[in-house]
């Protein structure tokens, strides 16, 4: 197993800590869900804002500046295609504006990845 650069784990802490109020928002919403997600993990030479990694799914939230830096971001979710990862793409305004339909995409797309053909049913009666 190929080991993780100290200066890419130096970098997801900072990222962590430092993270944007969209970052917080959807982390509060996805932090309790199974399967269970991480934030700013390290895939290969990128950090991924979020992912799951039972469903090999990365999360990319962007700001304004990623409408300069659309060959980039698209070398980028190519390359993390070609590792096995799904990439899902939130404008910062789609969070703080729409957060559910947010949550719904990512649900939706861990369910298309599921691995189990038939998920347990909800337990009825609390």
């Amino acid at each position: 197993m190929q080991r993780v650069p100290p200066e890419s784990t130096t970098n997801a802490r900072r990222l962590r800590r430092d993270a944007t109020v969209e970052e917080r928002l959807l982390w509060a919403a996805l932090r309790g869900l199974q399967p269970r997600f991480t934030r700013q993990l390290v895939v290969d030479r990128y950090i991924v804002d979020f992912a799951c990694r039972s469903a090999r799914l990365a999360i990319e939230l962007d700001g304004g500046q990623h409408a300069l830096r659309t060959e980039e971001d698209a070398a980028r979710t190519a390359h993390l295609a070609r590792h096995g990862w799904t990439v899902l793409r939130f404008w910062n305004d789609d969070v703080r504006d729409h957060l559910d339909g947010v949550l719904a995409t990512i649900l939706a797309s861990v369910a298309r990845v599921s691995t189990h053909p038939q998920p347990l049913p909800e337990r009825e009666g609390g």
